[in-house]
């Protein structure tokens, strides 16, 4: 076929018929590019709504362990408060009637013993037991007759574990071999 048209050549013939697929190919690329930055927005939306959802989680994790220590004692005290209040009882009581203040004092460890053994605090007081370097401090060894060698023949100061661990050993004479 012949050209008809002196100033147009072959080339440019394919070159028109070119820019009119790319004028397609830019618009379908515009919309898909547009498609793209919506997603990525919602995206960036999405990673922000994310991060402060757990910056709102860490900040409550933080303030419920705050709370935590802060009345991690409450139940213990709670029990407590009985103690003290026999304790001023016994405070106001007239000084004459020793007997009476011996017993109010008796019931008032009796209390304590009780609410410190229900919170896990046992005592350690090993008249007569082997010697135990982990719950036990020996103050002195002392020649006893009857007693078996590196055995506790007196407490000088109870110990204390809280919940299998210990609190403060127990202050002991022990029996050596005589």
């Amino acid at each position: 076929m012949q050209n008809t048209e002196p100033n147009r050549g072959d080339a440019e013939v394919e070159a028109g018929q070119d820019t009119s697929r790319v004028g397609a190919g830019d618009e379908a690329m515009n919309q898909l590019m547009a498609e793209y930055e919506a997603k990525l927005g919602e995206m960036r939306e999405l990673l922000l709504r994310e991060r402060a959802e757990l910056d709102n989680q860490r900040k409550r994790l933080q303030r419920d362990l705050e709370q935590a220590r802060k009345f991690a004692n409450e139940r213990l005290l709670a029990a407590l408060l009985p103690v003290i209040d026999n304790l001023e009882r016994g405070l106001s009581v007239n000084a004459d009637d020793r007997s009476g203040l011996q017993a109010g004092v008796e019931l008032t460890l009796k209390e304590l013993l009780r609410v410190t053994s229900a919170n896990g605090l046992e005592t350690v007081d090993p008249v007569g037991q082997a010697f135990d370097p982990e719950r036990h401090q020996a103050m002195a060894m002392v020649e006893v007759d009857g007693a078996a060698p590196n055995s506790v023949v007196a407490v000088l100061q109870k110990g204390y574990v809280l919940n299998e661990r210990l609190l403060r050993p127990a202050l002991v004479n022990v029996a050596q071999a005589v």
